[in-house]
């Protein structure tokens, strides 16, 4: 069996104070626990119509959930995006028609500053400019150097996180703003869960150099893999 252990790709120097007290709620210890799992990390990349124009742009975003759920019988992918959001609005405006919709990019360790480029796009209006780049069947980005790429095709709808009424059926429309007030506050970011279907899995790195591991993201830094010591073998 293999056994990994996180290690960092850049240095961090940070204290972290757990409290106990009543008035921490559920969230907040959901989100100090996650922070000590290791996440992959993810590129989606599509294209957007831009306005008045005949034209697709490209379009990318670091994801911040992603994930299998399922390989039979069909291969399922799922994943959350932050709203609003150009990319969660493109992909619930995209034809029923198409083969794929996206692709998700599963970041390599040699891949730390291509998150950074599609997390940040006030710093980064163009990520694609210094990202080398290949196009799918479908005319979509495959971000080379990733561990992988899998065009996929969207299921029905999203579901807003915000809104547990419309998810669990109390109501048959979801609300957002209003939702997201009522539960948030007006103060904190929402999100939309998506469900794909991968229709094909474009390309598989061999087995060499930092590109074979994994890009995770661990105690908010980006981070990589090592393999533990093996465990002695003792007799009982």
């Amino acid at each position: 069996m293999l056994q990994v252990s996180c290690r960092g790709l850049r240095p961090v120097s940070h204290l972290r104070c757990i409290s106990t007290t009543p008035e921490q709620t559920t969230r907040e210890r959901l989100r100090l626990l996650l922070r000590d799992t290791a996440q992959p990390v993810a590129v989606i990349t599509s294209n957007l119509s831009l306005s008045g124009v005949d034209k697709l742009k490209h379009h990318g975003a670091t994801l911040s959930s992603f994930t299998s759920i399922a390989l039979d019988p069909h291969p399922i992918v799922s994943f959350s995006l932050r709203i609003p959001s150009r990319m969660a609005a493109a992909l619930k405006e995209a034809s029923a028609s198409l083969t794929s919709h996206m692709v998700v990019n599963i970041l390599s360790a040699s891949q730390q500053a291509t998150a950074v480029r599609f997390s940040r796009p006030d710093l980064y209006p163009d990520p694609f400019k210094t990202t080398p780049y290949t196009l799918s069947e479908e005319g979509l980005p495959i971000l080379e150097g990733s561990l992988g790429a899998l065009s996929c095709k969207l299921l029905k709808g999203s579901w807003p996180l915000h809104d547990l009424d419309f998810i669990e059926g109390r109501s048959m429309e979801a609300n957002v703003e209003t939702k997201m007030d009522e539960s948030l506050g007006g103060t904190a970011l929402a999100s939309e869960l998506f469900l794909a279907r991968v229709v094909r899995v474009e390309s598989l790195l061999a087995e060499d150099d930092t590109r074979t591991l994994p890009l995770l993201y661990h105690r908010r830094v980006y981070a990589t893999c090592s393999e533990l010591p093996p465990i002695p073998q003792t007799k009982h």
